[in-house]
């Protein structure tokens, strides 16, 4: 008797008494395909998606370059080199131009679309960092040195100015609808609150019981931002209209990247402990983990793509295993 026919058995065997037998939980993230990066070093920063050319960048941080894959094709395009530990990546449709910042020597080169060529680079960027687009102004935010978010503006492609902050900014996310952006300061203990037209910080929200607040994102319509730390690991969520926490759990150790998937009411977090936590929100105070799906120790980079229904993983080089890119499909 084969072991399918048993199970077979059995189920049939327990509808028949009246048992019910309940159905298995889908899973959170299917993995649907794995790009090698053969010879590529180091850990991985941040990526950003060319949705209508099919091209993810990734920014191999550690190997000094950017990383180009043909999603459509499923393999790498290109390797470019010239990076000095490469950290925030920006793919903006119109000009058609990617921004790299380079923490190393402070630089941020801004290449043609179509062909990758640089066309300028901005320096005097120390510890440059995370960028963001505010689509309305038409404007870069850039963190870094030891306290600043900076203002690009895209059309002239040169610097306009800064906002001074009491440490050195990670991850911050911009309102769509507001003009508030929430940046991550966590040698202070603190998420700045900024207002852009004023370019102004108008208050700051201490994090007394959590430190090495890294990664950030934002459910705008529900005002409610997510908060990743490291010191105990913890997801903490604030409530954007009055700046307190309503609501914290548990999670894998290490996390660096975290993304809201807001048609699915999910929280995608990449932790180095060697996991995905996928978080359930039932209620916008309420959130629970639903699996952690095992990858490989430093695997804390990665992106979601909300156009492209897509979560991407940078598995970095371990113990003679090649480094690769997990490719993810909600379910």
């Amino acid at each position: 008797m084969t072991c399918n026919f048993m199970k077979t058995a059995l189920l049939f065997l327990l509808m028949c008494l009246g048992v019910s037998v309940p159905a298995q939980e889908p899973l959170a993230l299917k993995l649907t395909q794995t790009i090698p990066f053969p010879g590529v070093k180091g850990r991985f920063d941040h990526f950003a998606a060319d949705v209508q050319g099919r091209r993810l960048f990734v920014a191999a941080l550690g190997n000094d370059t950017l990383e180009v894959i043909d999603l459509a094709a499923g393999k790498r395009l290109r390797s470019l080199g010239g990076m000095r530990k490469p950290t925030g990546v920006l793919f903006l449709p119109q000009p058609n131009q990617v921004f790299v910042a380079n923490g190393d020597d402070g630089t941020l080169k801004i290449l043609n679309g179509p062909d990758l060529r640089l066309a300028k680079t901005l320096d005097s960027l120390a510890d440059a960092d995370n960028l963001r687009f505010d689509s309305r102004a038409k404007l870069a935010y850039i963190g870094y040195g030891e306290g600043e978010l900076g203002i690009i503006d895209i059309a002239a492609e040169r610097f306009i100015g800064g906002i001074k902050l009491a440490a050195h900014p990670e991850s911050f996310q911009l309102e769509k609808d507001g003009n508030r952006v929430f940046v991550n300061v966590p040698d202070a203990r603190q998420i700045a609150v900024i207002d852009r037209e004023k370019q102004t910080v108008t208050a700051t929200w201490p994090m007394t019981k959590f430190k090495a607040n890294f990664p950030m994102a934002l459910d705008e319509p529900n005002h409610r931002l997510f908060i990743g730390c490291r010191e105990p690991a913890q997801l903490v969520v604030f409530d954007t209209t009055v700046g307190k926490a309503v609501a914290e759990t548990a999670i894998s150790g290490d996390i660096d990247d975290m993304f809201y998937d807001a048609k699915l009411k999910r929280l995608y977090l990449s932790c180095g402990e060697g996991f995905v936590d996928v978080i359930d929100r039932s209620n916008p105070d309420a959130y629970q983990v639903r699996e952690r799906i095992p990858t490989r120790a430093g695997a804390r980079t990665s992106f979601f793509s909300a156009e492209l229904n897509m979560f991407y993983v940078a598995v970095p080089l371990r113990q003679n295993q090649e480094a690769e890119i997990r490719v993810y499909q909600p379910q």
